[in-house]
């Protein structure tokens, strides 16, 4: 197993994209924690436990924006794709599973970074459906749904406020379930919860400063820093691959 060390910077790093940005949590942290823990699976477990502290705090600190009523589809079709996806997961090789989570962060940095700033999804069913299945998919799998469904609400909410709270607020849901099923699936180890301690306080300082950048994003620019940040990750994981 990585060291403490790493594991703190990392969630860090993480928590604090995760509060300024409302996602990118596992696409960061998950291209290195595969390589600090015994298995792929204790990867994902330790990425959604750190990602769902941070989302905690952030939406008990902006309920008063959150309408669950934008969530229910888009969650739904989420849970049952993510649950399979997990199922899955444990028969799966680990070489394999990362050689896949290589081209799957290869496909997601093209798509964001030349296309995103081009699209304009509609608030509707068959939009959630379709975002929530992709979500489900990168969830289950890689331990980052964030991505579909950011397009769809920061397409769809029209201030930062509001799309932080539902993509927090879906974050957090989709990752109790992922816990859960998880657990189920036998990768909540003894491992993963050396990681979490060693993370927690990574997690305390990252959401801590990442909300004090959040604060100060002047609302017409928000989106753009969010497709700023995607277009360098991108430009990031496909330097590390």
């Amino acid at each position: 197993m990585g060291t403490g060390i790493d594991i703190f910077l990392l969630a860090i790093f993480g928590s604090f994209i995760l509060r300024t940005v409302g996602f990118g949590f596992g696409i960061f942290i998950m291209t290195v924690l595969p390589f600090l823990l015994p298995s792929y699976g204790e990867a994902t477990c330790l990425s959604g436990l750190l990602a769902m502290t941070t989302s905690v705090y952030v939406v008990v600190k902006m309920r008063r924006y959150l309408d669950w009523r934008r969530l229910g589809v888009i969650l739904a079709t989420f849970v049952v794709t993510s649950t399979a996806a997990i199922f899955v997961l444990k028969r799966l090789d680990n070489f394999y599973l990362r050689m896949a989570l290589g081209i799957v962060l290869i496909v997601i940095a093209i798509y964001f970074t030349w296309l995103s700033g081009r699209i304009k999804l509609k608030a509707g069913v068959a939009t959630q459906v379709t975002a929530g299945a992709l979500s489900g998919v990168l969830g289950g799998f890689f331990g980052m749904q964030g991505p579909p469904a950011v397009l769809y609400f920061l397409s769809t909410e029209p201030s930062k406020e509001r799309y932080m709270a539902l993509i927090q607020t879906y974050l957090l849901t989709g990752n109790v379930v992922m816990l859960a099923v998880r657990a189920a699936s036998g990768f909540l180890t003894p491992a993963v919860g050396w990681g979490y301690l060693y993370g927690l306080g990574g997690v305390a300082i990252g959401t801590m400063v990442g909300g004090m950048v959040f604060e100060r994003i002047p609302q017409r620019s928000f989106r753009y820093v969010v497709y700023g940040y995607i277009a360098v990750s991108g430009i990031v994981i496909l330097a590390t691959l």
